[in-house]
């Protein structure tokens, strides 16, 4: 790591101009949450593994800034070259480099790793003292970088009608409508999820997320994508074709942009998607649509800004609302993910209490103490990898869709722990087990936590899981009006545990894709202020996960994915219509580890009513013991 600072302050200094400070963002060419291996530049350079977080080398200073969800991770990751910034506590970056970098201070970027908000948020915050960012033409973490992975060749797949559910041409013409409307002529989509939606094409450049790195320009009368031409099959090729989709190099959305900011890209494009009687539709628009957000500064650099129009993608917001085949795909998908997550669960609690029950170890006729299997353990890794085996046993199941948290007593405090063979912890009758965990599969993806004990809970887990449970259910019973955003809904999932003094430092709920990111907005769940933004709306979906985590000692989260609904009132106040979620998660909670005298008669209801279904519908996947097991784990409970 030493070396890696030092290189990258040599590069720094003979830069032309000199750099006083390198920054180096999670993100991709594509604003992504999760990135190629050749993409983990920030990884490499910190040592920090969190999907989330920004590192800044100065010349004599080094300091990585991410959120609370790994603030324990980062802590024990980053070596003592390094200043862990906790955000929300301490200074923002922008605002620790206008204060405590020089004037006139030269700030260097990649410009395809930062997103245009970021960009001119930060230049805003560098005006009183004259200091810049700088683009360079290079990335110097990449020359440093000697072993950095290969770019990802992987196969283009098509998205089928079968589980897409809308054709390309549909989803062009919704498109081109908006433009229409923003007086744009044109749209470029950074965004691999977006990309892949809109083609309805699937890739496996990014682990964990059925994504090709890829860009794509649409005009009113064109529809470009921007890939290697090594991924694309004959099948591929004929998909797109027919939808009317030029295929080009991926490296030609350099040039192509400049002609998309002449207005010459149409007029320069072959076989051009046309309309009507063969005509190209003439129009007046003359805007080019971004998306701030997830457009990064390189793209924005190559056009006229007086022509661009700077607005959250439509394609967002059309993603995020699933049409019936999607959701009819994802509920589907949901019930095997429940059988995998059933099976995994029966099959652990019977390992645990052969292997470690009655702590483990037996009397011999001396009185001695033996281990019961001496040499045969379950780590965190060996149970995780078991999960994933009843999950790939199901039908359309194409992979996880992010590493599995399994996680033991003080790692379930980490909340985005990541075990490693060689290092992870043996599970333990004594102590708390949180599992995060989900898949993908070809018809929609998941996202489930459960958490368990294998031996007695004390009074105090048992509290703390109960809190959780409340606050879970509190915000899944949820009615609201039209309108309402996840920020306003956040609160429900909290106060139970407020009402102990405690609570967690990462959001509530965030949409998930129909076989694409786990993460998905552009809505959620969460204090942030951003998530008032995008209101809740029919058909989306949402993750419902409160949590609790105390560091050095345990770590508790539960959740389901819940799909909004229109919702049945006896009154509607302000004729605005109500909403609520249905949950389309199975799987039971560990009543053992609930204190039932801190439910209400209401919750007990509803406790009883979601094991009621599980036991209904996973009943005919599960053979006659997983099926024993799920009886007695979903059994009526009472006061």
């Amino acid at each position: 790591m030493a070396d890696t600072l030092s290189a990258l302050r040599s590069l720094m200094a003979s830069h032309l101009p000199p750099l006083d400070a390198l920054v180096v963002p999670s993100e991709d060419y594509h604003q992504s949450e999760y990135v190629s291996a050749r993409d983990k530049r920030r990884e490499f350079v910190s040592g920090f593994t969190g999907s989330a977080g920004l590192a800044l080398v100065t010349k004599n200073d080094a300091r990585l800034w991410t959120d609370g969800r790994y603030f324990l991770q980062a802590t024990q990751q980053l070596s003592d070259q390094w200043k862990l910034m906790r955000i929300g506590e301490d200074p923002a970056v922008d605002a620790w480099m206008a204060e405590n970098l020089p004037k006139e201070a030269r700030i260097g970027i990649d410009p395809w790793c930062v997103s245009i908000d970021t960009a001119q948020r930060w230049e805003s915050a560098f005006g009183p003292r004259q200091q810049k960012l700088v683009q360079t033409t290079t990335n110097l973490v990449d020359e440093v970088w000697k072993d950095q992975p290969a770019a990802e060749t992987n196969p283009v797949t098509v998205q089928t009608l079968e589980f897409s559910g809308r054709s390309v041409g549909d989803k062009l013409k919704d498109l081109r409508e908006k433009l229409i409307e923003k007086n744009s002529h044109s749209i470029v989509i950074t965004a691999l999820d977006e990309v892949a939606w809109l083609y309805n094409i699937r890739g496996g450049d990014v682990s964990y997320s059925p994504v090709v790195h890829a860009f794509a320009i649409v005009t009113t009368n064109s529809a470009f994508l921007y890939v290697d031409n090594k991924k694309i099959s004959s099948e591929v090729n004929s998909h797109l074709a027919q939808s009317g989709v030029i295929v080009r190099e991926y490296g030609a959305v350099n040039s192509d942009l400049a002609l998309l900011a002449s207005g010459q890209l149409d007029l320069n494009s072959v076989g051009a998607n046309l309309h009507g009687n063969g005509e190209a539709v003439k129009h007046n628009n003359d805007l080019v649509w971004i998306d701030p957000n997830s457009c990064c500064y390189a793209v924005y650099s190559r056009l006229n800004p007086d022509k661009v129009h700077a607005q959250q993608s439509p394609l967002a917001l059309a993603k995020a609302l699933k049409n019936p085949v999607e959701l009819e795909g994802l509920k589907n998908a949901h019930v095997r993910d429940g059988v995998a997550v059933v099976q995994y669960l029966a099959w652990l609690d019977n390992q645990m209490q052969e292997i470690y029950g009655a702590a483990g170890y037996f009397l011999d006729r001396e009185g001695v103490k033996k281990e019961k299997h001496p040499g045969r353990k379950l780590t965190e890794v060996t149970v995780s990898d078991k999960l994933e085996e009843f999950r790939a046993s199901k039908e359309h199941f194409r992979g996880l869709s992010f590493p599995t948290i399994s996680s033991v007593g003080p790692n379930a405090a980490i909340m985005h722990y990541s075990p490693e063979a060689e290092t992870c912890a043996e599970l333990d009758p004594d102590k708390i087990y949180l599992c995060d965990s989900g898949a993908q599969y070809l018809d929609g993806t998941t996202d489930i936590t459960r958490t368990v004990h294998f031996g007695k809970p004390s009074a105090h887990e048992k509290t703390c899981y109960t809190a959780v449970l409340k606050g879970h259910i509190s915000l899944g019973e949820a009615r609201f009006p039209n309108g309402t955003s996840g920020n306003a809904l956040d609160v429900l999932a909290r106060i139970p545990l407020w009402k102990y003094g405690l609570d967690y430092r990462h959001g509530t709920g965030h949409g998930v894709g129909s076989y694409l990111n786990v993460h998905e907005g552009p809505h959620q769940i969460s204090f942030r202020p951003h998530a008032r933004n995008v209101p809740l709306q029919t058909t989306m979906t949402v993750t419902d996960e409160p949590g609790y985590y105390e560091d050095g000692n345990f770590g508790i989260r539960l959740e389901n994915v819940l799909v909004v609904n229109k919702a049945d009132t006896d009154f509607n106040f302000g004729d605005k219509g109500y909403l609520s979620f249905e949950h389309i998660t199975w799987a039971p909670y560990q009543t053992k580890m609930i204190d039932m005298s801190l439910l209400t008669p209401e919750e007990i209801k509803w406790l009883n009513t979601y094991h009621s279904k599980c036991r209904d519908i996973l009943a005919s996947y599960l053979n006659e013991s997983e099926m024993a097991w799920l009886k007695k784990a979903a059994e009526p409970i009472r006061a």
